[in-house]
């Protein structure tokens, strides 16, 4: 399976730079306090790297989409912290078993191929008792806009038109499903993120490997 999405790519790295005035307040709360060694999976073109704290030691940012890991190595390079841009997957992360502190998964586990595979892997690499961070939109409570989001993603428009994106996963319950337990858990909505339906609400939390 391929991970080359170009015309998405240009289209993400330029939109997402606009969605930073609503997104940007809620990265610097998902990474606050963070310490050790961390993975982000899928980082995009690296818009979580100015809010990382320098608790960190390193953090080794996977990113599969060419384009996008080639910016992401453009902005870990003004970075306050060490950051290893690295090839990879997020059901195969390039990772040794227990060698993180923290997981980060931010507005990706929409769109990883397998959900349960993916968190299987970030459990894997985390530590006993390590944290994963999430910030991730999910499916909407209303019945009649879940039914939206589930056409979308059925007939596939929004995956296409989102490089692979689901909107209508319920993202929580895999997390949970996987074995880690919510410590803490915010929705926000549209109004919170600027993020527009149909991906809205969205969840930020934290939940630790057991």
């Amino acid at each position: 399976m391929s991970h080359r999405h170009p015309l998405f790519a240009r289209f993400y790295a330029r939109t997402s730079l606009l969605m930073e005035r609503g997104v940007g307040a809620h990265r610097r709360t998902l990474l606050d306090g963070l310490t050790g060694r961390a993975i982000e999976i899928g980082a995009g073109n690296g818009l979580n790297f100015p809010h990382y704290p320098d608790t960190l030691t390193q953090v080794i940012a996977v990113e599969p989409e060419p384009h996008l890991r080639t910016l992401a190595a453009t902005n870990a390079a003004h970075a306050t912290v060490p950051i290893k841009i690295v090839d990879g997957w997020a059901d195969r992360l390039p990772a040794d078993d227990a060698s993180c502190d923290a997981a980060i998964a931010s507005l990706v586990l929409c769109s990883v191929p397998d959900q349960d595979a993916a968190l299987a892997e970030i459990a894997r690499v985390l530590k006993p008792g390590g944290q994963l961070r999430f910030f991730e939109h999910v499916h909407h409570p209303r019945p009649a806009r879940r039914r939206i989001q589930q056409t979308l993603d059925v007939t596939r428009v929004w995956p296409w038109f989102g490089g692979g994106c689901h909107c209508s996963r319920g993202t929580l319950t895999a997390i949970k499903r996987t074995g880690f337990t919510i410590d803490h858990l915010d929705t926000l909505t549209s109004a919170d993120t600027g993020m527009p339906f149909p991906t809205a609400p969205q969840i930020l939390g934290t939940a630790t490997r057991p």
